[in-house]
């Protein structure tokens, strides 16, 4: 079962999910610095917002696959099985 925040993803455009994108990955780089300097309150906010980030890169990547032509996913699947062997 999907997360509320794979759904709310889903429902962005592509703009405002890169744009979330950048903020949330700002918002990453801060509080790393602020853990490394004194620590935070909750270091577990680290990881939430780490996932955050992935979910965002994934859901990029879905649409850009979506929206490829047949012959960039036959070219996708020959780059794919090459890695395998």
């Amino acid at each position: 079962m999907p997360s509320k925040k794979y759904i709310e993803l889903q429902e962005f455009t592509e703009d405002e999910l890169r744009n979330e994108l950048t903020e949330t990955q700002a918002q990453f780089q801060k509080l790393k610095f602020d853990h490394a300097l004194r620590g935070l309150e909750n270091p577990l906010a680290l990881r939430e917002v780490r996932r955050d980030v992935a979910r965002m890169k994934t859901e990029l990547r879905k649409r850009e696959i979506t929206a490829m032509n047949p012959e960039q996913l036959a070219n996708r699947t020959k780059k794919v099985s090459r890695r395998r062997s």
